[in-house]
């Protein structure tokens, strides 16, 4: 399915935020920065990434049953997209 990029406009906003926190982190291990707080950094990183991938599947998903119905999604495919994203 095509998302246009109005419609995944917040999704998008998430992962340059992402983006931008996850140079921050390597600019901390450049830096030297105690490990512990590198790794806490990268679990932020790792989750806004994480939502991003679950919000722009929800609005994919919300978008087929709007234009085709229930019978519009194929379950497999879902389930295979979730799967990726665990």
């Amino acid at each position: 399915m095509q998302l246009e990029p109005e419609e995944i406009k917040a999704v998008i906003t998430r992962l340059k935020r992402a983006n931008g926190h996850l140079a921050s982190v390597i600019r901390m291990l450049e830096e030297g920065a105690d490990c512990e707080a590198a790794l806490l950094q990268l679990a932020a990183v790792n989750k806004a990434i994480s939502r991003g991938g679950y919000a722009l599947v929800s609005t994919g998903l919300q978008k087929c049953l709007a234009e085709g119905g229930p019978e519009s999604v194929d379950a497999k495919k879902l389930e295979k997209v979730f799967l990726a994203l665990a």
